[in-house]
């Protein structure tokens, strides 16, 4: 967790990739592979585990979820690790992010005989829990020292570009990225709007909230593909979303 103080360091379900991550970035320290070339890596991982679920290998494509798990934590690390960060590195991490976990769920629901517009739920859940927990990460690494304060829930306009990236890029996919995910932190804030107010967000309450990080939902996705229960992915993710208010009001009432 690089991005926060070490004294808020908590146990996150979704960054079990981190390890692994950490290890492959640092044997690439000295080659020519630049960050966003591996964020194109787990975009393809992400592609060819869909197509695995098409052909209905379902231990593959678990096993490709995970692997893009851990190579989706890798392009951060060598970023740090060059010393080269990037605006477009980091909005298309999340864009990609954002078409995979559709192009999953419409796979799911194809094979799984399931309806689209179900499946569109389900994935407008995937986001909405993902984005719960990113908007309280966000305010904990604002509420630390030597914490990142560059993210934020709402960007209303493009950054300037690091001088190894063009502004053009830059822009394009910031308004890619807007469009993807404004709406999701839009939902996410007026449930808990004054969240901004407290002080500080207990290591336990971000560990609880963690198992709505990407990682972890593609992990649940990987486990139910491996045992044969493709039938029940989208019912789940959907149900899942229940504890978005839980959440909200263990918050509200516990931590002020």
């Amino acid at each position: 967790m690089p991005k926060i103080d070490k004294e808020q360091k908590f146990f996150d379900f979704s960054d079990y990739g981190r390890g692994p991550a950490v290890f492959f970035s640092n044997l690439l320290k000295s080659t020519s592979v630049s960050p966003v070339q591996v964020t194109i890596w787990f975009g393809i991982i992400g592609i060819l585990s869909a197509y695995a679920i098409l052909l209905e290998n379902y231990l593959i494509a678990g096993f490709g979820l995970i692997l893009k798990s851990i190579v989706d934590a890798m392009d951060g690390e060598l970023a740090r690790i060059k010393e080269s960060p990037s605006y477009s590195g980091r909005y298309l991490d999340s864009i990609f992010d954002s078409i995979l976990n559709l192009i999953f769920i419409m796979v799911i629901s194809y094979k799984s005989d399931s309806s689209y517009w179900l499946a569109f739920i389900a994935y407008i859940a995937l986001q909405l829990q993902g984005t719960l927990y990113n908007y309280y990460y966000v305010i904990l690494r604002h509420r630390t020292i030597g914490g990142d304060t560059t993210s934020k829930i709402f960007e209303s306009k493009p950054p300037a570009a690091f001088p190894t990236e063009s502004q053009t890029t830059v822009k394009i996919l910031f308004h890619i990225f807007r469009v993807l995910y404004f709406p999701f932190d839009w939902v996410i804030y007026r449930f808990d709007a004054s969240a901004f107010k407290i002080r500080q967000i207990p290591n336990w309450f971000m560990s609880m909230i963690s198992i709505y990080g990407l990682g972890f939902q593609l992990m649940i996705m990987a486990i139910m593909l491996s045992m044969g229960f493709i039938e029940f992915i989208i019912p789940f993710f959907i149900g899942y979303s229940s504890l978005i208010i839980v959440f909200t009001l263990i918050r509200k009432l516990a931590i002020k």
